[in-house]
C-alpha cells in the first residue's frame, strides 16, 4: 500500500522539484497526485513501497534542515544588506489589506470582549 511522504498544500514548485530529484537519485519510486478540483486535496507525492519510507523521511528530514538553513541564512543576508521585507514596505505594497486586517483584529476582540464585559455587570 502506498504511503504519503509529502502533501503537496503550500509547497513551493521548486520544493516539490528537489523532493522528486532526491527521491529519484536515491531510486525510490514515487509518483504525484494532483490537486483535486474542489480544493479538497492539494496532491501529493507517494511512496509506491512502504519498505522506502523510513529511508525516505531520512531524506526527507535531512533535505528540510539543509532547506532551512538556506532559508535562514538567505533571510540574514537581506537584514543585513537592508533589503529584507519590513513591515512598513508591506503597508506601503497594499494599504487597504493592512487597514481591513487591522479593523477585523480589532472587531474580533471587542466580539471576544462583549461576554466578559456583560458578565461582569
Amino acid at each position: 500500500m502506498a504511503k504519503l511522504l509529502l502533501n503537496m498544500r503550500y509547497v513551493p514548485e521548486d520544493e516539490a522539484a528537489d523532493v522528486r530529484a532526491f527521491l529519484d537519485e536515491a531510486r525510490i519510486d514515487w509518483y504525484q497526485t494532483r490537486p483535486s478540483p474542489f480544493g479538497i486535496s492539494h496532491g501529493g507525492i507517494w511512496l509506491r513501497n512502504n519498505d522506502d519510507l523510513p529511508r525516505a523521511k531520512a531524506l526527507m528530514a535531512d533535505y528540510q534542515r539543509e532547506r532551512q538553513a538556506n532559508a535562514r541564512a538567505a533571510q540574514a543576508q537581506a537584514e543585513r544588506d537592508g533589503t529584507a521585507e519590513t513591515f512598513a514596505d508591506i503597508v506601503r505594497a497594499d494599504p487597504k489589506r493592512v487597514v481591513l486586517i487591522i479593523i477585523a483584529i480589532v472587531c474580533l476582540i471587542g466580539f471576544m470582549a462583549v461576554p466578559g464585559y456583560m458578565l461582569s455587570r
